[in-house]
């Protein structure tokens, strides 16, 4: 595995969030957000609180940015953990990179409100943008880890509800396949140092409850993803979750939805998380800023 001084402190950091296991998911929280809360965004960047259709979001934006296009980001956390605030620094960095406004959801977390709880508030956020003047042909729905898949679950879930689709979606690492079967999540274990297949399944059954981890808005590999707008996605070759990325970019070629997939060598989960200190970060947020200017026209 190559390596560089930016990865190995990104390694670094990470492998120091695991060393101590936290006795529940309230110092899990907690945890995280103490680790992240060191990346804070840019100092032209606007944040303040909103209530998107009752789910509380941060309006997270870089300045100068058009305010009629809009991000609708669905931050990662395996449904148990982190928040818009986490997230704030990626969040601005792919405002500034887009041209566009962002909207962070604050959407419901496991084991305290179970499957669909995260789905519907993200919806509901995608429904409050639509009815509050923003053009589904002007917004963006991006996310990492479990909200990379909840960007294929909310686009699933407002195709079967009828609604006007948007115009991409945008997923960083996504997490995909709640029964974590994917080869990686075994070939890739001694190169991850944060995501293991023990802690993702328990995380998969203390969000899904008696729920089939095979519904299609929990698990989008087992989904028709047909009609579904243009996805980008981004993931790392040191990856356990590598492979949740590549099926998923299958099925949706397969499904003729047109996809940008591409396996960033030698990065780690969600290293878009680090972008202000390890350049492909930056690199990757940037890659995503141009394909979503590309399909906003």
């Amino acid at each position: 595995m190559a390596s560089s001084p930016q990865l190995d402190r990104v390694i670094g950091i990470m492998k120091d969030i695991r060393s101590n296991p936290p006795a529940d998911i309230h110092e899990a929280r907690a945890v995280l957000d103490q680790a992240f809360a060191v990346y804070p965004p840019a100092s032209d960047v606007t944040i303040f609180e909103i209530d998107a259709g009752g789910v509380p979001c941060q309006w997270i934006t870089a300045s100068g940015v058009p305010q009629d296009r809009l991000i609708i980001y669905l931050h990662g956390g395996a449904y148990a953990t982190c928040s818009p605030t986490t997230h704030k620094d990626l969040i601005s960095r792919l405002s500034l990179a887009s041209g566009t406004a962002a909207l962070g959801v604050d959407y419901r977390l496991a084991p305290e409100y179970l499957f669909p709880a995260a789905v519907e508030d993200c919806l509901a956020a995608y429904n409050w943008a639509l009815s509050h003047g923003f053009e589904p042909g002007n917004i963006v729905l991006a996310g990492d880890s479990a909200g990379g898949g909840l960007v294929v679950s909310v686009l699933l879930a407002a195709r079967d509800s009828a609604l006007p689709l948007p115009a991409a979606g945008v997923c960083f690492s996504p997490w995909v396949d709640l029964e974590c079967t994917g080869e990686s999540m075994s070939v890739n274990d001694h190169l991850d140092a944060f995501i293991k297949y023990e802690g993702l399944f328990a995380r998969a059954q203390s969000y899904l409850g008696e729920a089939d981890p095979k519904h299609p808005w929990a698990s989008a590999l087992y989904a028709d993803l047909h009609g579904l707008p243009p996805l980008l996605i981004h993931v790392g070759s040191a990856e356990t979750l590598l492979d949740d990325s590549t099926r998923l970019a299958i099925l949706a070629k397969d499904s003729g939805v047109d996809v940008s997939f591409k396996i960033w060598d030698d990065m780690v989960h969600v290293w878009q998380l680090f972008a202000s200190v390890l350049p492909e970060g930056q690199q990757s947020i940037d890659e995503s800023g141009k394909f979503i200017r590309s399909k906003l026209g």
